[in-house]
């Protein structure tokens, strides 16, 4: 299988380097800058006990539309950008895309299915969830911190569970590099329930600027959790995907624990002056939540004090 691994960072970074320490046919579609320290340096991964490099093949996307270049598409692009970059992402890799490819975004929300069922038609295009902790440290090394390696895709108009033959490939491809690879009954769903889990842990830190357990630990502090899960998960339900009482559980375990240093990437760009994906993760949702009448004060809240970060740091030029 030919795959082309769209982004180098924490998520896609870690996944396409284990496909390729596995031995698949990976490419790596970068800026030119992480194409010279990844060319330099090679793709490292450590942390937990394991420091281990791949000597990634890469393309840039003027290599990419280059017409005396490679011209025979990918069968697979795994699409790790954050949301702000990726009308620029779909342009770049456009010509990997040929009839038989798929593509599986790996973003939070649901907003990107929109922009890529538009650029390269649904079917296309997969769902997907991924689940891994991991980070870029200052070196450009990719940090695992927990053992997590989870990625959930499916095709957006799967029928009666039925696996469809190319998603089966993929997960036996992603299986032998070692992925938690399954394909659910529906993607959506798991891909709403994701969405309700990003947004209840990113509004918790971003609002109170501090780590889960400073939050959890401080007076009033372990209703604030609770009360955000439940604004996210009324949403998820409106629109149809209800959030199961186990997943429910699980969420709470991440938001309500005294003394957790835990923060999502959302709150460290926040904390570093960075943009934020506010737009793709809150404003998307919010949006849906006034279609749908249900009330989510808490939500709206986190999305303003977001918004005001974001034309700071838009304005400063991050």
């Amino acid at each position: 299988m030919k795959i082309l691994v769209v982004g180098a960072g924490a998520t896609g970074g870690y996944f396409g380097a284990l496909l390729a320490r596995a031995g698949e046919d990976v490419t790596f579609l970068v800026r030119p800058a992480r194409a010279a320290a990844l060319r330099a340096r090679g793709l490292r991964v450590v942390g937990r006990d394991e420091e281990w490099t791949v000597e990634p093949r890469l393309v840039t996307a003027d290599e990419l539309r280059d017409p005396h270049g490679p011209s025979e598409p990918y069968d697979l692009v795994l699409l790790s950008v954050k949301s702000t970059g990726l009308d620029r992402a779909i342009e770049d890799l456009a010509p990997a895309v040929g009839p038989d490819t798929a593509v599986v975004p790996l973003l939070n929300g649901l907003a990107h299915l929109d922009a890529l069922n538009a650029r390269f038609g649904a079917r296309a295009v997969l769902g997907g969830v991924a689940k891994v902790v991991t980070t870029l440290d200052d070196s450009g090394d990719i940090r695992r911190l927990a053992p997590l390696a989870h990625l959930a895709f499916g095709e957006q108009d799967i029928r009666d569970g039925a696996v469809s033959a190319r998603a089966e490939r993929i997960r036996k491809v992603l299986e032998g590099a070692g992925v938690d690879a399954p394909v659910p009954a529906d993607v959506l769903t798991a891909m709403w329930h994701k969405w309700v889990f990003i947004t209840t842990f990113g509004a918790l830190t971003s609002l109170m600027r501090g780590t889960v357990g400073e939050v959890y630990d401080a007076p009033g502090g372990p209703g604030l959790g609770p009360a955000l899960l439940d604004e996210a998960a009324a949403v998820a339900a409106a629109a149809g995907h209800p959030v199961p009482e186990e997943e429910r559980a699980a969420t709470l375990a991440v938001v309500s624990a005294p003394g957790s240093p835990m923060v999502p990437s959302l709150y460290r760009d926040l904390a570093a002056g960075r943009p934020t994906e506010v737009e793709h993760l809150f404003g998307d949702l919010t949006d849906r939540a006034r279609a749908l009448g249900v009330a989510t004060p808490l939500l709206d809240l986190a999305t303003l004090h977001l918004r005001v970060h974001q034309r700071r740091a838009t304005a400063a030029g991050a």
